[in-house]
């Protein structure tokens, strides 16, 4: 397929309603904050993650479990990234030579054979200088960390399990079988993304309209399917997208960015609900080559 022809820079807005939208494994897996303003934040591969887990499920075959040809995922659960290359090398034909080092002629094949086989590859890019050598990619699409609206205030919460784990705890609860933990939650933090897509990557990597609907798809849909007892209520509430008419693009991400607006209807009391603000995009006076494209 061929590699899309414009630009593209989209704005995320998603939500979080009792849940922690992404811990910090350094802090006890508390939701990240910013501690000079109190903001959320949620990490761009955070965010990767969900759209790859959305592809996978989206472009396997249920009776065989196998991803459809060019959609599989490189950067998956328990995926050693080694036999992946091995894949592309083996794909290509790839061997050593006496001295055990890669023909260099042939590892540009092997990028070029993974590029077309994996579509987080295709669409992220990937570091693959491995011992098994695959090259490179800058990918064509690139997100920013998502920031909350307002500041949120995280919340402990005490739990109680009506069961421990050894036989030892039991003993020495005479009975009483409970495990205390906790859980951190965010009573509710609209969030909102940036994101871009650049042609000139898209023609180095193969990245097609088909690929970009797919993200698309994603990025309305990742939340729907990706429900846990940390995130049981999350979802995306806008996706809105600027089409640039040129490959260059026709005015500045952070120009169009600006044009979308939000503000909290009642600043007497904190935001609960998505309805509690006030979404406002300006279609007024648009650079010229510039469409917009609101799909949520």
């Amino acid at each position: 397929m061929e590699p899309i022809k414009n630009r593209y820079d989209f704005i995320l807005l998603f939500d979080v309603i009792n849940g922690n939208p992404n811990g910090d494994p350094d802090a006890g897996n508390s939701p990240r904050i910013d501690p000079e303003t109190g903001h959320g934040l949620v990490s761009d591969v955070c965010l990767k993650r969900k759209i790859r887990n959305f592809v996978c499920m989206a472009q396997n075959d249920p009776s065989t479990g196998e991803p459809a040809a060019g959609y599989d995922i490189y950067v998956k659960e328990k995926a050693i990234l080694n036999q992946q290359h091995q894949k592309g090398h083996d794909a290509v034909g790839l061997k050593a030579d006496a001295k055990g080092k890669e023909k260099s002629g042939k590892i540009s094949e092997a990028r070029a054979w993974m590029c077309q086989t994996f579509f987080d590859i295709r669409m992220f890019g990937a570091v693959m200088t491995t011992e098994i050598n695959c090259g490179q990619v800058r990918g064509p699409v690139q997100l920013a960390f998502a920031r909350s609206v307002d500041p949120i205030v995280p919340l402990e919460q005490s739990l109680t399990r009506m069961a421990v784990t050894t036989e030892r705890e039991a003993e020495q609860q005479e009975g009483g079988n409970r495990t205390m933990g906790r859980k951190e939650i965010v009573p509710y933090g609209l969030y909102v993304a940036h994101g871009f897509v650049s042609p000139h990557l898209a023609g180095d990597t193969g990245f097609s309209d088909k690929d970009l609907a797919l993200l698309w798809q994603s990025l309305r849909m990742m939340f729907e399917q990706d429900r846990s007892a940390a995130r049981g209520e999350m979802a995306s509430r806008k996706l809105v997208v600027f089409k640039h008419e040129s490959m260059l693009g026709n005015a500045p991400a952070h120009a169009l960015f600006d044009r979308l607006r939000i503000a909290r209807d009642d600043l007497t009391k904190p935001a609960r609900a998505f309805s509690d603000y006030k979404v406002a995009l300006d279609k007024s006076n648009l650079p010229a080559g510039i469409t917009i494209h609101e799909m949520l």
